[in-house]
């Protein structure tokens, strides 16, 4: 009998030391040749420690979550062949690690082996853990088993099902193994693809992948509620005044300009003027410090025929009569449906407004545009029972009514200023001179 030391082998120039993740043999257990003993891990690659031996396992050197260094005894095992008492030089140890490709449209999972002799010594790439959050109620995952659970995509519910051959109830590498290449070949009769449209058909699920501008969309509101202390006020408008007004010329406006006259374009020019007497709405903030813009610029939020947005910019709002203000706004609205606006067009906005109207929500909390400070949404004109006021009493009647949904960022626009503002938009609507021509 003789005893043979598993010692922990060279993993790579970088690589001087592993955790010790997992035992997979007990003491008095018998080892086959090349049966992994002891799982490791180190930060860039999981690995499996076999044994070089067939014998009895009679000695663990270090407990779970200790620290290794290169060249230190793992564990000994008693064995058969006539050797010396210790063997301290490990003719060829193996090292199983996974690598994770992408092959067309599907991650394919190939298992490369690394053997070092005292001659000669093959590197693994190491593998990159990404961050990972353990569904409860699997136990222990070693960082491979998680790369694995990560890069393919495995869902909680499917975890918890998969079959687990570990010691404690664990999940193997071999175990996620199976269950992929399982559910790969069910994946095959039961997804078909659309390439046309990149849509995947999983079960009773469809999977659609964000196109490119949804994809900016995504990221450039979430900067944005990380960046900004959002925070809204809200009010409610009669614009029953315009609302008449507008029905009474729309006819002859598009008789005579070709355009037709919405009600944005009066929206617009209210927001206009609110900024020229809130200046401190037409700012944006860049290193603590506040920039206060001379133009004012108005982006308007248009939703295009894929359900996505973008915002157009009406340059110099405050500069342009009603009828320039409804030719800018149709056709930058035409052009971005079309696919066809400049880089200039949605460049340069230092206030938005956003309809949620025309969808028929009442009112909304938009959020602000980089890196903008304020946003007005105008919500859905409904007919509602209202109180007139008059000099002989108060009066039940019906008014086309319209809720403002001011959000800002609070940081550098306080409550007061905020409500100030959307207050003012307010009033410059309800007093519309309904004489007006236009």
């Amino acid at each position: 009998m003789s005893k043979f030391e598993l010692k922990l082998p060279k993993m790579g120039e970088s690589v001087a030391e592993a955790t010790l993740t997992a035992w997979l043999k007990d003491i008095g257990d018998t080892i086959d040749f090349d049966e992994a003993i002891v799982e490791i891990a180190t930060d860039k690659v999981d690995s499996e420690v076999p044994s070089e031996k067939k014998g009895i396992l009679i000695e663990k050197c270090f407990e779970i979550n200790d620290i290794i260094k290169v060249g230190e005894t793992i564990a000994i095992i008693e064995t058969d062949d006539d050797e010396s008492e210790k063997t301290n030089t490990i003719q060829t140890n193996t090292i199983q690690s996974i690598n994770i490709k992408e092959n067309d449209n599907n991650l394919t999972i190939e298992e490369n082996i690394s053997k070092e002799t005292n001659e000669n010594i093959i590197e693994d790439t190491p593998i990159e853990i990404p961050s990972f959050t353990k569904p409860k109620n699997v136990g222990f995952l070693s960082p491979l088993v998680r790369k694995i659970i990560k890069s393919e995509k495995i869902t909680d519910d499917e975890l918890v099902n998969i079959p687990r051959s570990g010691k404690n109830n664990r999940i193997t590498k071999n175990d996620i193994l199976s269950y992929l290449n399982n559910r790969n070949k069910t994946s095959l009769l039961k997804k078909p693809v659309d390439v046309n449209t990149s849509n995947i058909i999983d079960g009773d699920d469809q999977i659609i992948e964000m196109s490119k501008m949804g994809k900016l969309i995504s990221q450039h509101m979430t900067d944005s509620i990380k960046v900004s202390a959002h925070v809204q006020s809200f009010i409610e408008a009669d614009v029953t005044n315009i609302v008449n007004w507008r029905n009474r010329l729309k006819k002859s406006f598009q008789q005579r300009e070709g355009e037709k006259l919405t009600l944005t374009p009066i929206f617009i020019e209210a927001v206009a003027a609110a900024l020229r007497q809130y200046p401190m709405l037409n700012i944006s903030i860049k290193d603590e410090k506040i920039i206060m813009k001379k133009n004012i610029n108005i982006g308007m939020a248009t939703a295009l025929n894929d359900d996505n947005l973008i915002v157009p910019v009406i340059k110099n709002a405050d500069q342009l009569n009603l009828v320039g203000i409804a030719k800018t706004v149709n056709d930058l609205a035409n052009r971005a449906r079309n696919n066809s606006l400049n880089p200039d067009d949605i460049a340069g906005g230092t206030y938005t407004v956003t309809n949620v109207g025309i969808f028929g929500s009442i009112m909304g909390t938009p959020i602000i545009n980089q890196p903008q400070v304020g946003i007005l949404a105008f919500g859905a004109i409904r007919k509602m029972p209202s109180v007139i006021e008059t000099e002989k009493g108060d009066f039940i009647g019906i008014r086309s009514k319209i809720i403002l949904s001011h959000s800002y960022d609070h940081r550098v626009v306080n409550g007061s200023l905020g409500s100030k503002f959307v207050k003012f938009v307010k009033e410059y609507l309800e007093n519309w001179d309904t004489n007006r021509e236009i």
